[in-house]
């Protein structure tokens, strides 16, 4: 059984689908995975260079989290606007037939829900939620985006048509002129809200990542989907798999950090390979 002629390279095609036939799979999903429903990465080949905010910067200077809430209120339009792709769908498809046990992603677009996959664990937590870092209460984002709408209105017509912002994967926006825009405290306790969203310089919930390695463990092999593996967050679940014996196959273009531990690598784009996979893995044998 071969890939239908869809990668660049049919080869390692050919030795992926090989390698995850009869295997219940965990998958692992990055940035890359989106970029079909026009959310770009951080490190794709064609993506400019950005640098994210810290947690560090957020919590410590009033400026920064004025600037972070002013793009983010202009991000937040378009990321809840993005419907899922090919590769989203083909992962609940698989899912459906039993190959898939689960999806680890390191998005925070909640598209893998959208389309339908039931097992999540959504790394860097969620877009469309906010928590107070005093009181702990959490509202949604919807909530929020109408109380700075009151507070700053006409700022969204002022910095010009989403469709020609650029937007980064946490739902921030580039966008230069902020002073001007008021933050939204706690209505409860008047204390800092911060998105729901794993920042650079904070920590994953240790319960987030025990379920998460307990979803690799549940599985008989690793799928890297749309991820460089940059980071630790996503690398560890890689060396987890890898330490455990299990194959590991990363789709992605360019390299990642985990590449060396690969069974096979393909350098190829996400929707077209998971559909290609969807329609000629075969369901794992019942146990």
């Amino acid at each position: 059984m071969t890939l239908p002629a869809l990668q660049p390279d049919d080869d390692a095609a050919a030795r992926a689908l090989d390698v995850l036939s009869g295997r219940r799979l965990t998958v692992l999903t990055g940035a890359g995975l989106s970029t079909d429903s026009g959310i770009p990465d951080y490190r794709g080949p064609d993506s400019p260079p950005r640098t994210p905010m810290t947690y560090q910067q957020f919590v410590g200077d009033p400026a920064f989290r004025r600037h972070y809430w002013a793009r983010n209120h202009v991000g937040w339009a378009h990321v809840h606007r993005a419907r899922p792709n090919a590769g989203h769908r083909a992962l609940t498809a698989l899912e459906a037939r039993g190959v898939v046990v689960g999806v680890i992603t390191q998005n925070v677009d909640l598209l893998h829900e959208e389309a339908g996959t039931r097992n999540v664990i959504d790394l860097h937590g969620r877009y469309d939620r906010v928590i107070c870092l005093s009181c702990g209460v959490v509202i949604s984002r919807t909530q929020l985006a109408a109380r700075l709408d009151a507070l700053n209105p006409g700022f969204l017509e002022s910095v010009g048509h989403v469709a020609d912002i650029e937007i980064a994967p946490d739902a921030d926006a580039v966008i230069e002129s902020t002073a001007h825009f008021t933050v939204a405290a706690c209505e409860r306790c008047g204390g800092l809200l911060k998105p729901e969203i794993v920042y650079f310089g904070e920590n994953v919930p240790l319960e987030r990542v025990a379920r998460a390695y307990a979803m690799v463990d549940a599985a008989d092999a690793l799928l890297v989907a749309g991820s460089s593996l940059t980071v630790m967050s996503g690398l560890r679940f890689v060396r987890h798999a890898a330490k455990a014996g299990h194959p590991i196959v990363i789709i992605n273009r360019g390299p990642t950090r985990g590449d060396p531990l690969a069974t096979v690598k393909l350098n190829a784009g996400t929707s077209e390979t998971l559909s290609s996979l969807a329609t000629t893995l075969p369901s794992p044998p019942q146990s």
